[in-house]
């Protein structure tokens, strides 16, 4: 055999292998649950074998997000339904969630005063949301999938409050502290947090629950910080906050 025929026998048997193996190749990567071999033609008729995707249906669905995430509001800037419930509206859902729990809804109300002033669509720095100022990982605790939805919001959030009234015993300061700071905080302390914005916070709770006209359950909780006026076996008059 001539070189010249030689080497274009070695070319064909070349150009078949490729073929082969560039065949081999594709069916090798075909696997039905992600991917498909696809025959196209184009206008002059040549064939074209492509690695396509699967159908739409096979497509394993979005993953989505079961709380609602305080930029969705602020990028749109329009507000969804039941966002904009009116003061009745909320005292509405206050009593409702307040008679659920087992609460007072005059506390209810002095932290959603004191957390929100009233604000359905408050949202703090710290990432807390909604009239009773939830974060999203205790909202989703609590049962409020949607930290902006007052109804989720205050029910999730008085909730959270009886359970921490029940951790500390039915302690008011410590609960409060605790709501504002974290129950990790309160028990390192072994008391109130020396945080001034806690301090601050738990004064300006009672401050609204225990003034005149709050509504407050006759002896629902004691005021530690109330000034009592005794009278010693001497007869002196005395003023204790004890």
């Amino acid at each position: 055999m001539s070189f010249p025929r030689a080497m274009k026998a070695m070319t064909s048997k070349s150009v078949k292998l490729t073929a082969c193996l560039m065949l081999g190749s594709l069916a090798l990567c075909v696997r039905p649950a992600s991917a498909q071999i696809a025959k196209i033609s184009d206008d002059s008729g040549r064939n074209f074998f492509i690695n396509s995707n699967p159908a739409p249906s096979k497509l394993a669905p979005a993953k989505r997000t079961n709380i609602y995430l305080p930029s969705e509001v602020s990028l749109t800037g329009r507000s969804r339904p039941g966002m904009d419930v009116d003061r009745d509206g909320v005292e509405k859902l206050i009593h409702e969630a307040a008679e659920r729990h087992k609460m007072d809804p005059a506390l209810v109300r002095a932290v959603i005063e004191t957390e929100s002033n009233w604000n359905p669509k408050a949202f703090s720095h710290k990432g807390a949301g909604g009239l009773m100022q939830l974060i999203p990982t205790t909202a989703q605790r609590y049962g409020a999938y949607d930290v902006f939805d007052p109804q989720q919001n205050i029910d999730a959030g008085v909730k959270y409050l009886r359970t921490l009234l029940e951790r500390y015993n039915g302690n008011l300061d410590l609960a409060l502290a605790a709501y504002n700071a974290g129950e990790g905080a309160v028990d390192r302390a072994h008391g109130v947090p020396g945080f001034r914005e806690t301090r601050n916070y738990v004064q300006k709770v009672q401050n609204a629950y225990f003034r005149p006209g709050s509504g407050r359950m006759p002896d629902a909780f004691v005021n530690s910080r109330a000034i009592h006026r005794d009278v010693s076996p001497e007869g002196r008059i005395i003023f204790t906050n004890d």
